[in-house]
């Protein structure tokens, strides 16, 4: 008895000996909020001050001190973040995670980003301030790397520390570029449709703008080839770590709409989630200069920000910016390629590849004038035509580290519209409003034309020359807005006006959020910050009310049965909220998906009917096509000697819709609501592991909103009815200029990567709720609430 008591005795010792470790080990992990540190080239002492949600407000004698000083918190709070985005776009994640990676490294280290980053960084100037206070920001990066705390992700993947420099900056201002881009899943479906049936079936696809009628205001052949870079691009963004860039909404209210007569700026970017989260938020202030930013992993200057003076964000322009050319190669010697001038030799370069736990696979890309051919860089085009892509970003010189330093550094309206001028790709909608009364829009990017007649939503002549670009825009003609007599400016993805009579070409996402938010703006002129609080929180569609109509006018309401009945009863009474206690969005959204399925997947076939519902085109077409009798997709092509009409499609489709909720949830209608069926979960790549998953992935939560509403809270439809959230807001922003020390935000999860940090998940039920949090820029109020770290320079 006594020998057993004395082994528990030792087991117990043994178990608090483990926990006071785990314990140390984690605190040890945590970010360091307070005390202080010594860096080197920090020229005099700098202090950090950790607020409430532990947002660092950096006060530093000099701007370089600041940036020094950003890097280094930004580095404890995300390296894992920084490793990995900087890891994308040069095909580097197979020396990590393995051959999982590899397709996704072939396809990025083949387009050429790290190639054109190289060629910038080779033009710099070295004396410019963007170039010293970035190489000040990895400064500071490289010295928490070498000294600070090794992150957990590290540790378990085996991760090698590795130096940051420009180019990493580069890469991923890069990969963040190619991921606004709709190009490489549109054109290749769009061109096998047309190939497939002809005109007839593109003409309820709106492809020539049709469906666009909510447009911003300016105040001045064997074809599964074609779709296997869609299917294949599409697979690769949506498995990749880090998400991508997808919509977003910005109104900018001038003084004549507001109560205060102040400007009241609007913002929140729609991106994939993921944990962590795309921003991190900064506020730096030294003698000459302030600005309250937010910050995309590894680099140095916002994206979106704010100050006394200005605020500006941006959405996605959805502009045409990618090209894919079909290049012909001699006959009998495939190194050799068409011109109109006569045959070329394709440029060839070799990259490796480095792949954890195996060989090295040496990659070789062939290069015509117009581009990489995407023959080789995704597996699944195994066709021998040479299919090339012709990017803006790496075709045209890129200034973006001017430009961001630009619009962080400007002192008026005229200095940010010329730094604005120097983003070719990617196409954004730049929103500005500032403290003198200003509100402004811009589109950003090189826009161009081809012939007349020439279609760039398909696939295109690379040989004769008759479908090349003719003439590259200046910057006058983009799209843009500055003052308008309307006394505000918004973005919702959608359709500019023509310029000129040219109405640019795009991805444009469907008009339900712009409908909506003219639809909010203009009746009213007492704005204030709480109104817009409610606004950029809404989710109500504009569009559904009347797609409702149309599929019910199409349903024999003699057959149906009682849950049927009463769920046509609950959709009569909609009006268009997307609450998570409403039930009418889960009925609606089974018809829709299983209306477009009985409509379109005959044709298309399962993969590109899927690829289909993720492009513009497939959210474009729902509320148009259901009020064309006569639309040629109806009929069902498998059933030989039978022409089924829009009726019989829509009916057959709320019975499936019906049967198949009343499987997933019940005989019940009151109990099919919006929260069991549409929820959120923020995954961190290593939360994909079913162990890790507590620790690391923030959620679920069942969540309001759904796609194209204010709060666009986006998922994919499928089969069983589980909309899992893909992306939305990537932050909330309300800069009022009328109360600027008590503008306001709110992050998805929080601010910090690290799992043990008490802000990496701080955020998220407020986030959920619609509540917000001070972006503070009052001093004496952030020394109250917060934390200090003090820098000092190592001597």
């Amino acid at each position: 008895m006594r020998k057993i008591k004395k082994i528990l005795l030792v087991l117990l010792l043994l178990i608090i000996i483990l926990g006071i470790g785990l314990c140390g080990y984690i605190f040890h992990l945590k970010p360091k909020y307070e005390g202080e540190l010594q860096l080197k080239n920090l020229q005099k002492e700098t202090t950090v001050y950790f607020d409430d949600f532990g947002v660092p407000h950096i006060y530093a004698d000099s701007e370089k001190d600041a940036m020094t000083a950003l890097g280094y918190v930004h580095a404890q709070e995300r390296l894992w973040q920084m490793e990995l985005l900087r890891r994308i776009a040069p095909g580097r994640l197979s020396e990590i995670f393995g051959s999982v990676a590899l397709k996704n490294d072939k396809f990025f280290s083949g387009i050429g980003i790290e190639e054109a980053s190289v060629k910038a960084i080779s033009k710099l100037d070295k004396n410019t301030l963007s170039y010293q206070l970035t190489m000040a920001y990895l400064d500071g990066i490289n010295q928490y790397l070498e000294e600070g705390v090794t992150p957990l992700e590290f540790t378990l993947v085996g991760v090698k520390k590795e130096k940051f420099t420009i180019k990493d900056v580069y890469n991923i201002f890069g990969y963040m570029s190619f991921s606004f881009a709709m190009a490489q899943k549109t054109d290749p479906l769009l061109t096998d449709i047309r190939n497939k049936y002809g005109a007839e079936y593109l003409k309820d696809l709106g492809i020539e703008g049709e469906f666009n009628t909510t447009q911003l205001k300016s105040s001045k052949e064997n074809l599964e080839e074609y779709t296997t870079i869609a299917k294949s691009v599409a697979a690769l963004l949506d498995k990749s770590p880090i998400p991508p860039f997808v919509g977003s909404n910005s109104w900018v209210l001038g003084p004549n709409k507001t109560k205060s007569g102040k400007v009241i700026f609007a913002n929140d970017p729609h991106i994939g989630f993921s944990q962590p989260g795309t921003w991190y938020e900064a506020h730096l202030v030294t003698p000459n200069y302030e600005l309250y930013g937010c910050y995309l992993a590894g680099t140095p200057f916002p994206l979106l920000a704010h100050n006394r003076d200005y605020a500006y964000g941006l959405t996605m322009f959805e502009n045409d910016d990618i090209d894919f050319y079909q290049e012909v190669n001699k006959t009998g010697d495939s190194n050799l390629y068409q011109t109109p001038t006569g045959f070329s030799a394709y440029e060839i370069r070799k990259k490796t590849i480095k792949v954890k736990d195996t060989s090295d696979v040496v990659l070789t890309i062939k290069s015509s004038r117009h581009g990489p051919i995407m023959n080789g860089l995704l597996e699944r085009l195994k066709s021998k035509k040479p299919i090339a892509m012709s990017w803006t970003y790496t075709r045209e010189p890129i200034q973006i580290l001017d430009a961001v330093y630009g619009l962080s550094h400007a002192k008026s309206k005229d200095d940010f519209r010329k730094a604005v001028q120097l983003v070719a790709a990617p196409g954004l909608n730049v929103m500005y409003g500032d403290a003198k009364g200003n509100v402004a829009w811009w589109a950003t990017g090189k826009l161009y034309k081809h012939n007349k007649g020439v279609n760039s939503f398909f696939i295109l002549d690379g040989a004769s020359g008759k479908d090349d670009i003719v003439e590259y825009l200046d910057f006058c003609k983009n799209p843009s807005a500055e003052n308008p007599k309307w006394g505000y400016v918004y973005s919702a993805n959608n359709q500019p006006e023509a310029i000129d009579g040219y109405l640019y070409p795009g991805y444009y996402l469907p008009e339900d959020r712009a409908k909506r938010i003219s639809a909010i703006l203009e009746p009213k002129s007492d704005w204030d910050k709480e109104a817009i609080s409610k606004m950029i929180y809404d989710n109500v569609s504009p569009v559904v009310a009347g797609t409702v109509k149309s599929l019910i006018s199409n349903v024999n309401n003699s057959s149906l049965s009682a849950e049927e009945k009463q769920a046509i009863t609950v959709l009569k009474s909609w009006n268009g909220t997307h609450n998570i206690e409403d039930v009418a969005p889960t009925i609606y959204t089974k018809w829709i998906y299983l209306y477009l399925k009985n409509t379109f997947e005959d044709e298309m076939g399962e993969d590109n009917f899927n690829l289909f519902l993720g492009t513009s085109i497939g959210k474009q077409v729902i509320a148009r096509q259901v009020t064309n009798e006569n639309s040629v997709w109806w009929d069902n092509i498998k059933t030989k000697n039978i022409k089924e009409t829009r009726s019989e499609i829509i009916s057959a489709s709320f019975h499936q819709a019906i049967t198949a909720l009343q499987k997933q949830l019940g005989n019940s209608v009151p109990d099919w609501t919006w929260g069991k069926v549409h929820t959120v979960e923020h995954e961190h790549p290593l939360g994909k592991v079913a162990a890790l998953r507590k620790l690391f992935n923030v959620g679920p939560f069942a969540d309001p909103g759904s796609n194209e509403v204010i709060n666009n809270q986006f998922f994919g439809y499928n089969d069983d009815g589980k909309y899992y959230v893909k992306g939305g807001p990537s932050t909330r922003r309300i800069v009022d200029f009328s109360d600027i020390e008590n503008s306001w935000s709110i992050l998805p999860t929080g601010q910090s990567g690290n799992q043990f940090s008490k802000h990496y998940n701080d955020q998220a039920k407020m986030y959920n709720a619609g509540k917000f949090r001070k972006m503070k820029l009052n001093k004496e109020e952030i020394i109250k609430t917060s934390t200090k770290l003090v820098l000092k320079p190592k001597k």
